[in-house]
This record gives structure tokens, sequence and C-alpha cells, in this order.
């Protein structure tokens, strides 16, 4: 009896360790740094499972979802989200520790205010055409406390890309590019943007506000009043990118 206690224990921890180290695999980047998003005529899509790296990831990482692809780390209250997806995948932040109000809120565990301390992917995109580039991400939101994240770009955080802010559209892929502030928690629109002062290649990154994120594609662009809509604009790259997601079928 005590054997086959000790053996059904081993497969046990070997399941749990193999789970762990395949979910790793779902935080590492699809593509490399030579792989530039590129501008044009005042617009750049990008897919978010495209980041080229990940950093401050030792409380919280982006983790990829598709059809035959879930990361197991930690409390992770949601299904897949796969379905309407651009591209068949997203990322999610996890573990996910606040999915309600009544869950503790731990500033620099399970949110933060503060731009760029936390679980950061990273993009390069070249902009031919300087100006305000006004930011759009097209997200999953599920409840109140996993629809925030911030944008910067080389490492800085200027205050027009913080506190990006989802409060329609909840339980579905929905465009946003709004900024909550004290007084208005749903967001101001146009106040979120990134101004791109010479030509040239950009690192833009996206960081966590809120554990649970769930982030599908964002774009940049010149037209303050360009609304996306579905899957948003075709992405455009320097070299072919990884090939399309298997898709899966949306529910009823």
């Amino acid at each position: 009896m005590k054997t086959k206690l000790l053996l059904i224990l081993a497969i046990v921890v070997s399941l749990s360790f193999t789970s762990v180290a395949q979910s790793e695999k779902l935080a590492e980047p699809l593509i490399g740094e030579d792989i530039i998003f590129e501008e044009q005529d005042g617009l750049v899509a990008v897919e978010a499972e495209f980041f080229y790296k990940q950093s401050k990831t030792d409380k919280r990482q982006w983790y990829r979802s598709s059809k035959f692809e879930e990361a197991k780390v930690g409390r992770d209250d949601d299904t897949l989200h796969v379905y309407n997806a651009s591209n068949n995948a997203y990322l999610e932040i996890l573990p996910d520790t606040r999915v309600t109000h009544d869950d503790e809120l731990k500033r620099g565990e399970n949110f933060s205010d503060i731009p760029g301390i936390m679980a950061t992917v990273h993009y390069r995109i070249k902009f031919n055409n300087t100006g305000r580039y006004y930011v759009w991400a097209r997200a999953m939101s599920t409840g109140g406390e996993d629809n925030g994240v911030h944008v910067g770009m080389n490492g800085e955080w200027p205050e027009h890309g913080r506190r990006i802010q989802w409060c329609e559209g909840r339980n579905r892929w929905t465009w946003a590019s709004k900024q909550r502030t004290k007084e208005v928690h749903c967001g101001v629109p146009y106040e979120i943007y990134l101004d791109i002062e010479n030509p040239g290649v950009y690192d833009i990154q996206f960081s966590m506000r809120e554990d649970g994120f769930e982030f599908d594609k964002f774009l940049l662009t010149k037209d303050k009043y360009y609304k996306p809509m579905g899957a948003g604009p075709d992405v455009v790259a320097n070299s072919k990118l990884p090939d399309l997601y298997p898709s899966t079928y949306t529910p009823d």
C-alpha cells in the first residue's frame, strides 16, 4: 500500500511539473526582436501575442491562450475566450487573484497603478510619420477588476498612456481608448496617446494594471476619430509572421 501511495504521489508531482513547464512555454515570445511592425499612412496594428520579449515578470506574466493552449499557473477563474479573438489567440496576465472587489487588493502583486513595474510586454514598431498617435486596445473584461492596463514606449510611461479603461462591452472582445481618471472611472475618450517626435523604430510596451487582464490586439492611429471595428486592421511587418492559430466555434 505504501509503495502504491508513493507511486501515485510521484505521478501527481510529475504532472504538476509538466503543467508548469508547458505553461511557461506559453509565456515565451513567438517572434524575435528582428520582427518589426510598420506604421503606414498614420496607422499600425499588432496582435498582442506577437511580443518579442517580456520584462518585470517576477510576480505576474502574460500567457498566451489559443484553441489548444491554456496556461495553468495559480488562480484563474475564467474560461477560455478564444472565440472571436483576432488571430484566434490572446494574452492574459496570470495568476489572477483579484477577480472581484471582495478579493484583497495587493499593490505590487495583483494591482499596479504605477506603469512599467510589473508584467510588461514589448513590441518593435517602425514609425514613418511623426505626430500624436491615439492608442486603441482590444480586450475582454469579465468584471471590474480585470479591465485596465498601461501603455508606454522606450521605457517611458507618459501620463496619457496610463490607465486605459474598459467599462462597456463586458464579456466580449471590445476596443477601447479611454483614460480612467478620479472623476470619470469609466474613462475619458481621446486621452490615451503617444507622441512620436522622430521617425524610427520604437519599443512600444504594455504593462499590468490589474491581473487577469486579457489582451487581443492593439493599434496606433493619427486619426483622432478613428474607431476600429471587429478584429481591426491588418498587421504589417517586415518579415513573415507565425501562421494563423486554429479557429474555434462561437458560442450561441
